[in-house]
């Protein structure tokens, strides 16, 4: 098992709106924004103006579960990529530009 503490919508976090939620998964796990800004700045040497949060989703899932062998257990809503598109264009400005952002449902 990893010293990462897994995390799961508890019921008693179903009151909670996805930014919430987001929040407080983003609290318990800021490797998961530090590993993503990598992979932007890794793109952004390699020549690319633009990608997309989706497919760096799935490659930082790929990272967690199977290259840091924390398994199926390691759970990365899907619900939060938008979420941390935005996170990173704020914190870096720097890469303004590098996602396209549409408008966030309120769910």
């Amino acid at each position: 098992m990893s010293q990462l503490e897994f995390t799961f919508e508890a019921d008693d976090e179903k009151h909670l709106s996805i930014q919430q939620r987001f929040e407080r998964f983003h609290k318990k796990h800021p490797e998961v924004l530090t590993y993503l800004v990598a992979l932007c700045y890794e793109l952004r040497r390699r020549g690319w103006q633009h990608y997309g949060i989706r497919s760096l989703w799935e490659r930082t899932r790929w990272h967690f579960q199977v290259e840091k062998e924390l398994g199926a257990e390691f759970k990365l809503n899907d619900h939060y990529h938008s979420r941390y598109a935005r996170l990173i264009l704020k914190e870096h400005p720097d890469l303004e530009g590098f996602f396209e952002l549409r408008e966030l449902q309120r769910l």
